[in-house]
């Protein structure tokens, strides 16, 4: 294992509920309709796909685009009052600096929201960073981890990927990834290239390493 590029929303961070605190609000200002089970269908989609999907559902006359920015509005606002940390993230990322293992970050969410989580971070945590607004095709296409692999100057094959959301996993076995997934407030498939734990807690730097020797 050369690296570890990381997921943010439900990986890293526990951020999923604000995403969704946000989509409900949404909805009550407009008095539409929107449930969880809609909620979850979006989980670390790309965030116009999601926009898009969010205006159709809840038939509004706002754009894509416009729905993006009320849900960057409220989950920004959300995470500069309070960053939650998924159990382990921390020691892991800790970890892995100290035996020198250089990470990326890897998220469909946009840099603004973005800002805040690394500003909790060592300046040095991640050494790339992929947003959603910085690639042509998100997840689950392999394009943002192709883009952080390469940002690094490793092959694919190289690193390893955690995620937690079916289109995250398969963006990172697309690009040829191994896959750590950390189930969070969604169920992911099983499938080649892919390990599944129950928390980074139980992760230490030796179990990443076996992913890609194992490959």
């Amino acid at each position: 294992m050369r690296a570890v590029l990381w997921d943010l929303d439900g990986t890293l961070v526990d951020t999923e509920p604000y995403w969704i605190d946000t989509e409900f609000a949404l909805a009550a200002e407009h008095g539409a309709t929107w449930s969880r089970e809609h909620a979850l269908n979006l989980v670390g989609n790309d965030l116009i796909q999601s926009g898009h999907y969010i205006r159709d559902v809840m038939n509004l006359e706002m754009s894509a685009e416009e729905v993006v920015d009320y849900l960057n509005d409220g989950v920004v606002a959300a995470v500069k009052a309070e960053v939650p940390w998924r159990p382990g993230a921390l020691d892991l990322l800790a970890a892995l600096a100290e035996a020198e293992v250089p990470c990326g970050l890897v998220t469909m969410s946009y840099q603004r929201f973005v800002a805040p989580i690394l500003g909790r971070l060592a300046a040095d945590t991640f050494r790339v960073v992929v947003t959603g607004d910085q690639v042509e095709h998100g997840k689950p296409h392999p394009e943002p981890y192709l883009t952080a692999a390469a940002a690094l100057g490793f092959a694919p094959r190289d690193c390893v990927a955690i995620e937690d959301s079916n289109t995250g996993a398969a963006s990172a076995v697309g690009a040829g990834c191994s896959v750590l997934v950390v189930e969070n407030h969604v169920r992911v498939d099983a499938g080649p290239g892919r390990t599944f734990v129950d928390s980074l807690a139980d992760v230490d730097v030796a179990a990443l390493r076996g992913l890609v020797a194992a490959q």
